[in-house]
């Protein structure tokens, strides 16, 4: 089953991760490291797949490596346990959107960063 969310274009929900973390007075540079350290991208290829306006399918696809500590993460995002949801490539997307919950609700870096 494909998701809508698998064809959406990462630079147009990047700009929500973003606001959600600033409105909790959390930074652009913490959010792109959320993201680097998840994918394996670095600051300069994260810009640049920004700039490609890519789908998040091929930003997954593409991720140099998901880390390997990332089965760590659980939790509840959109009603849902991450641990719990069998699409890889859903559970990679939940993945990032739980690390940005996380960043939002204030809690430190290094703990977010398993």
């Amino acid at each position: 089953m494909s998701h809508r969310i698998f064809t959406m274009s990462f630079s147009k929900v990047y700009p929500l991760y973003l606001q959600k973390a600033e409105r909790k007075k959390r930074s652009k540079q913490e959010v792109d490291q959320i993201i680097c350290w998840l994918t394996g991208y670095s600051q300069a290829k994260l810009q640049r797949q920004i700039d490609r306006e890519i789908d998040f399918a091929t930003f997954f696809a593409e991720a140099p490596a998901m880390h390997p500590n990332s089965a760590l993460i659980k939790g509840v995002v959109c009603g849902i346990r991450v641990e719990e949801i069998t699409d890889p490539l859903m559970q990679k997307i939940r993945h990032l959107d739980k690390l940005i919950d996380e960043l939002a609700k204030g809690k430190a870096l290094d703990k977010i960063l398993r």
